[in-house]
């Protein structure tokens, strides 16, 4: 679906007018490509935290850094297209100056589409009360730099645990690429890993992996399953009998296999299981399938209600549940989920929809401590507006009012979903767990 608005102001003559009467001005996302580098070049260090060499290491393997300023007040005229600060050594209240002097001499520095990820150390992680007060206020600058900085500019905070430094590759990797271009003002906890990692290929990470995708015909399922092929890994698609054709086309087109099942009949797991008794175990698996039956609570049937909350909560619990018990996940595995701003903030017309995505939530929450203990993730992803064929329904000052309210001005494509579940199932992300990842341009919808 097209953004008329979008296409205009970035027009010559639709940006002249923009300029002239006020309007938005949005710059149109730029997206990962294949072939294209993974890391935005050149990226800026400051910080002379616990995670610096780390940090510091990575760029040099990758050739990506610009400078690394003797002091913090190092401004310049050069472009950058990235920032990580390692604000680990902020230890008390002075010192969250040092990040307002870089950030106050260096915002300018950065170009378009720039990526910006400040590092810490989460409260609970520290070790007095100065402290984690000064690490707790990280969160509102990062959040407050992802809406003054615009330009298409991202801004993330990473609360890296201690003895998670090695952890933190996959996510740096992620988010200072054009993978993260719809996801900003996140807060990241990085913990130590729940597996072992071997050598990674990094262009291909999932080489020899096998996947399960629900909901895989069309629409940001199909997404998915084309950015997991795209990184190696062998995609099992899964929608009901009744789409089996598209899903078909949709496990051909990703050199995946289709398996038609309705994920919410009483025998969905046994016969899940079976597939994995006859193929083998799965290593990363995305509970993307979800419906909506839109109606005020008042006027809305037992059926919408039941539905929804089978579909989007009932089946992804226990499909879970089934493939951990039954070692239906191979060690280093990744669940997945798909919740929904709607789950964070809730929705007028959509309390089935709204509660069955905030249980997705606590279903992450409670099951990723179980999970862990045999070296398994979960996490979920939370979109915003996304431009699929359901938004494209919705009557057309609602779906410009949910493209416009938020940082980026502008909606997530399927892909923008696809990419932060491609690193949230990648073999380093073992660090990343029980954390629900927004993908909404940082919306002003919600926490």
């Amino acid at each position: 679906m097209s953004d008329r608005y979008l296409s205009f102001v970035n027009s010559p003559w639709g940006r002249r007018l923009a300029q002239a009467v006020g309007l938005p001005q949005p710059l149109a996302l730029q997206r990962h490509r294949s072939g294209q580098a993974g890391l935005v070049n050149p990226v800026i260090l400051a910080g002379a935290g616990r995670l610096a060499e780390s940090v510091q290491r990575l760029f040099s393997a990758t050739d990506t850094v610009a400078a690394t300023p003797a002091t913090l007040r190092a401004p310049s005229t050069v472009k950058v297209q990235g920032a990580v600060f390692d604000a680990t050594s902020v230890t008390d209240l002075p010192h969250l100056d040092e990040l307002y002097a870089f950030f106050h001499s260096n915002a300018k520095r950065l170009g378009q589409h720039a990526r910006v990820v400040v590092l810490g150390t989460a409260p609970e992680h520290c070790k007095d009360l100065p402290q984690a007060v000064a690490q707790r206020a990280l969160e509102g600058l990062v959040r407050s730099l992802a809406k003054e900085l615009r330009r298409a500019i991202t801004v993330q905070l990473l609360y890296v645990a201690p003895g998670a430094e090695d952890a933190l590759d996959s996510s740096l990797r992620f988010f200072l690429s054009r993978r993260s271009a719809y996801v900003s003002g996140q807060v990241i906890r990085l913990e130590p890993p729940v597996d072992s990692t071997t050598a990674i290929h990094w262009d291909t990470p999932l080489a020899g992996r096998r996947a399960l995708v629900t909901g895989a015909s069309r629409g940001i399922g199909l997404a998915i399953a084309q950015v997991l092929a795209r990184d190696g890994a062998h995609v099992v698609c899964v929608d009901v009998p009744q789409a089996q054709q598209a899903l078909q086309q949709a496990a051909d087109s990703v050199n995946g296999s289709a398996l038609p099942l309705d994920i919410t009949a009483p025998d969905a797991a046994a016969l899940l299981q079976a597939h994995v008794s006859q193929y083998g175990a799965f290593d990363v698996v995305v509970h993307n399938a979800g419906i909506t039956r839109d109606k005020t609570i008042a006027k809305m049937t037992d059926a919408a209600w039941r539905s929804v909350l089978a579909v989007n909560l009932q089946a992804p619990l226990q499909l879970s549940q089934a493939l951990l018990d039954h070692q239906g996940l191979n060690p280093g595995g990744r669940i997945v989920c798909v919740s929904s701003i709607s789950g964070i903030a809730g929705n007028l017309g959509q309390s089935n929809y709204a509660t069955s995505k905030a249980g997705v939530i606590g279903l992450v929450q409670g099951l990723a401590p179980r999970a862990a203990v045999r070296q398994v993730t979960v996490n979920a992803v939370a979109p915003g507006f996304i431009e699929t064929q359901m938004t494209a329904k919705i009557p057309l000052l609602i779906r410009e009012a949910g493209r416009r309210m938020n940082s980026l001005s502008q909606g997530g494509q399927p892909v923008d979903v696809a990419e932060a579940i491609a690193w949230l199932a990648h073999p380093a992300s073992g660090g990343v767990n029980g954390q629900v990842v927004r993908v909404c341009g940082q919306s002003l919808l919600g926490a």
